[in-house]
Formats: structure tokens, sequence, C-alpha cells
């Protein structure tokens, strides 16, 4: 079961965003920009979920 819950919400711009949160309240992730529409962030969303599971990670020295 997963510990983070994505939410779709209105920002003060009325624009659409989303952002991961930890059950613990700590935001994970968010899409670092707004939306016209809903379904632009829903799309964010699930680029997210089908991308992130096998991304790597670079370690920057």
């Amino acid at each position: 079961m997963s510990k983070a819950t994505f939410e779709l919400y209105r920002d003060e711009a009325d624009e659409w965003r989303w952002r991961l949160v930890h059950d613990n309240g700590n935001v994970i992730a968010d899409s670092g920009e707004g939306y016209d529409r809903k379904a632009g962030a829903r799309k964010g969303i699930e680029s997210v979920q089908a991308n992130a599971a096998e991304a790597t990670v670079d370690v920057l020295d």
C-alpha cells in the first residue's frame, strides 16, 4: 500500500496543480507549474506514476 497521495488542486492564480504528499504530511514532489486545465495536471500525475518507478538516480558530486 502506498504511503503517499496525489493531491490535485487550484492555486491562488486559479491554475491546476498537483502535489505528492506522504502520509506524514511532507510534500514529496509537486507539479512545479500551473496548468490551465485539470486534464493537463492529471496528465502530469500520470507521467510521474508511469516514469518515476523506473527512474535512475544520478549522484552529482
